[in-house]
């Protein structure tokens, strides 16, 4: 069985009128202004599921800045969940500013079928998650047993679109926030698994998941192996962010690391299946 635990998918619509949308949400701007930025819609990702070999996938939207969008591509999430049940898991965006708005969204996408919410965007998003405000948002993850996914960026390297600067050092007061919340950092957690190797960080990171989401893009395949050493192959999940790449270049990757089947096994999904109860 394999899992991708980190694919988007948006109504058709969206790809139509993007320069619509890009001029109404600055963060649409920012990630997929330009035409040259794919957009797939939930048909086209289970056809590329087919040719490539992956049986299921979580689809997420983005930490869009407008409650409107969010509130359009959860109904598209929920709608293609609902049509494909036995291949796609949702997770719902967040709509920013007010955590009262937030809950009540994460309440309707709950009832859609949504498993979490995400990519959230720490670092252009203004959701506070810390102090009293921030309870009932808390209460309702934990309620719902729902899964946080979270963009990452790597503080150094180059430049792309949508990078920000989600780094280590916001994720680390993000999940330390959050400790009783299944964490998915993707992008390998722009490299906070490098700092695992300091004891207080090792611990916060009990219940945070890595994904691989555009790895080719990002790191050496030396990665794989570096990762499994310092936080345990069963701390990381399959991710392509497709339409980014096609599903079979990041698996492709995968099988040329030298993996033991074991780990080879949890990464494709074991771990995803452990935490998603499938």
């Amino acid at each position: 069985m394999v899992i991708d635990s980190h694919c988007h998918v948006f109504p058709p619509r969206i790809r139509e009128e993007r320069d619509r949308y890009a001029a109404h949400d600055r963060i649409f701007a920012k990630i997929l202004a330009s035409p040259r930025a794919l957009i797939a819609t939930a048909d086209e990702l289970i056809a590329g599921m087919d040719e490539d070999g992956v049986d299921t996938a979580i689809i997420t939207g983005y930490g869009w800045a407008t409650p409107e969008l969010c509130r359009e591509t959860n109904d598209y999430i929920m709608e293609s969940i609902a049509r494909f049940p036995r291949r796609l898991v949702g997770f719902c965006s967040v709509p920013p500013r007010s955590i009262e708005a937030a809950v009540t969204e994460i309440e309707r996408c709950v009832k859609g079928g949504a498993r979490g919410i995400g990519e959230l965007r720490p670092d252009w998003q203004p959701l506070e998650l810390a102090g009293e405000a921030a309870q009932p948002l808390i209460a309702t993850l934990k309620k719902n047993k729902l899964i946080v996914l979270t963009h990452s960026s790597e503080p150094v390297g180059h430049i792309y679109p949508g990078k920000g600067t989600a780094d280590p050092k916001i994720l680390y007061e993000l999940v330390t926030r959050l400790p009783d919340i299944p964490i998915i950092c993707a992008h390998w957690g722009g490299g906070l698994p490098f700092y695992s190797l300091m004891p207080e960080v090792k611990r916060a990171l009990a219940n945070v998941y890595f994904d691989t989401a555009a790895s080719p893009f990002l790191y050496q395949p030396e990665i794989y192996k570096q990762v499994s050493r310092l936080v345990g192959a069963e701390k990381i999940l399959f991710g392509s962010d497709y339409p980014l790449m096609p599903q079979k270049r990041v698996l492709k990757e995968i099988d040329g690391t030298g993996l033991t089947d074991s780990e080879r096994e949890l990464i494709l999904s074991g771990n995803a299946r452990r935490l998603l109860g499938i």
